[in-house]
Parts: C-alpha cells; structure tokens; sequence
C-alpha cells in the first residue's frame, strides 16, 4: 500500500474515532421522572359556586356557617392525603357539611373569582396575591368576608378538627389558634426530643456565621415523632441541616431568649409574634431576615428544596421559594434523576 494512502487512511480514523467520542460524550441523559403524586379529586359536596366569594360568604352567614377557600393543585399528594383523611373520613365529614360551606380554587386555574369589590383575578392570580406557598392552603372567612384562619400546608386528623373547632367556636374573637389548642390539649402527645444537630442558643440576633433554622415544638405535636424519625433522620436532610444553625424551640416556654431581632423574648411570645400555629413550625433566615417557612408537613423532598433555598442562598437569584422550586425540580430532571414527592 502506497504510504500516503496508508497515512489517508490512519488520519480518517481517528477523525472517526473522535467524533465518535465527541457525540458519545455530547449525549444527554434520558430526562428523570416524577413519582409519588396522587390525582385531587374534590368532593361532590364541595360547594358549586359561581366564585362571587362575598355572596358565599352571605349564605354561609345565613345558615350559620363560614366560609372555607380550599386552595389546592392537581397530582398535589399532600391535596389528596387532606380531602381523604379530614373532608371525607369520618366524623369530620358531616361535621364540616353542617357547620361550613367549602370551595376549591386550583392555583392554576384560569376561572375568575370575585374575592370582594376591590379584587376581582384569576384563581392563578389569586393565589399569586394572597401569598399561597404549598396546597393545600386552607382560609376560613367569617361573616364580614374576613380572613379569620389560614392553614399553609397539610395537617393531621388531630390538628385540623383543633382548626375547625376553633373556627366553628368563634375562639378566633379572643385569642390564637396555638392558644386554644395550648388549653384544649391537656395531655401532652409529644415529649420534646434532642438532637445533636440542634445548637443551645439563647441569643438568636447573634448567629451570623450561617442562615439560621428555628424549629417550634411543643407538648401538643402529634407529628413531631415522625418529624424526627423521617425527616430529620434522613442523610441528606443532615447534610444540609450541617450548613445552617440549628435551633428547637418550645414553644409553650417563657424561658427568656433574644430574638433574630434583638428583642427580648420567649420561644412562646417569638412564636407568636412569627404567626407559627403548626407544630413542627420551621421558620428559616439569614442575615437577620426570614427567608422561607414550613407551616405544614413536608416530604423529604420538598423539606430539602426550603433547606436548600436558603442553605445555598438560591434565594438571592430567586424572589420566592416557588421560583426555586420549579427550576430546580426542571434541573434535577433534566440531569436525568428521578423525583419521588412522596419519599
């Protein structure tokens, strides 16, 4: 073979063999999937409503109820583990018939809705305006159309019929959510558990070196053993509770504490003062600001997106929690990991 033919033929193939490797290594991963949702199917008994809210809020009046906005999301697992347990369990169910009138608002849905004779938006736009974090979020309206309770998150069967009493009994006219479970629930569920990562501070204005997590519990918790089990004992919650101050409140404690701001306080009064009614309340900030909170139950994988939120300071390129989010829910599927929203 002649030898300029032979160095020809040398020189195509290893032009082949590195465009070979070249498009081998340019190959994407096959996109990740999301397991763990569960289909939201509202109750037939939901009220069906032309979504004119102070008209509804003056027919509940007129049979002696309030009014309840059920903000929920469609495939939202912690949507459908609330209707199943709490709107359509027993005895729960005919109790909240009898005492409320309910109305479900899908956060992105296009319907419009009347809020009252300043508001009227889409029930996208609702949501977006009046702050909605997680589904569900549950408000409950008294009879002059005002915001008497919010519920940002999931609670248990114990905690929502605290909610509901609370609501039913008026208790909203003299004291707090938090205040009226405190003098219903007279035998403690929960003994408050350590934790090595839990730091004893009493000054909170002077943690500076690291975004500051702030964890209320109380005698009343029914979910708190679980909290500790599941989520807090997971190893990639640890890894990322390693990058922030941790601290654990009770929050029925007069012990005197300073507060983010510098103020004196108690966990009690600091608690209160934050408007944390679910227990376990996380309230997470840095540079002496609130950046996040978690006022319902979590998954781990949603736990993990606030702690990152923050830990990692997305915040700074992402106004709210739910911008993060959704990019980062696109980027872990886009690497080609699987998301399970019920792990």
């Amino acid at each position: 073979m002649p030898k300029f033919l032979f160095l020809f033929i040398c020189a195509a193939i290893s032009s082949l063999v590195s465009f070979a490797a070249f498009a081998t290594s340019d190959v994407q991963p096959a996109p990740g999937k999301v397991s763990g949702t569960q289909s939201v199917d509202l109750p037939g008994w939901f009220k069906d409503s032309f979504l004119e809210v102070a008209e509804d809020v003056e027919e509940a009046s007129e049979q002696g109820k309030h009014l309840m906005l059920f903000f929920y999301l469609n495939d939202c697992p912690y949507c459908h583990k609330m209707l199943e347990e709490n709107f359509e369990g027993a005895p729960y169910r005919q109790f909240i018939q009898d005492n409320f009138d309910v109305i479900g608002i899908n956060i992105r849905g296009a319907r419009e809705v009347v809020f009252n004779r300043e508001l009227s938006l889409k029930e996208n736009e609702l949501a977006r305006h009046l702050g909605v974090r997680y589904t569900p979020t549950i408000l409950f309206l008294d009879q002059n159309n005002r915001v008497v309770l919010r519920l940002n998150g999931y609670r248990s069967r114990q905690a929502f019929k605290y909610a509901l009493d609370f609501v039913q009994e008026q208790a909203y006219r003299s004291r707090t959510l938090s205040e009226y479970i405190e003098g219903k629930a007279t035998k403690p569920v929960y003994a408050l558990r350590d934790d090595p990562d839990f730091s004893n501070i009493k000054d909170l204005h002077g943690v500076a070196d690291k975004p500051l997590a702030v964890i209320f519990e109380d005698k009343t918790c029914d979910e708190c053993d679980t909290f500790h089990d599941e989520i807090l004992g997971n190893a990639e919650t640890r890894a990322l509770l390693a990058k922030l101050t941790v601290v654990r409140l009770d929050a029925l404690s007069d012990e005197a504490i300073v507060d983010v701001s510098g103020k004196p306080s108690t966990p009690k009064a600091f608690a209160a003062e934050l408007g944390i009614s679910y227990r376990p309340g996380v309230v997470l900030f840095d540079k002496g600001k609130e950046i996040a909170r978690i006022d319902g139950m979590l998954r781990n994988f949603h736990f993990q997106q606030v702690l990152r939120y923050v830990a990692d300071q997305h915040y700074e390129q992402y106004p709210t929690f739910n911008d993060y989010r959704r990019a980062n829910m696109q980027e872990v599927l886009n690497s080609g990991q699987d998301i399970d929203m019920w792990k």
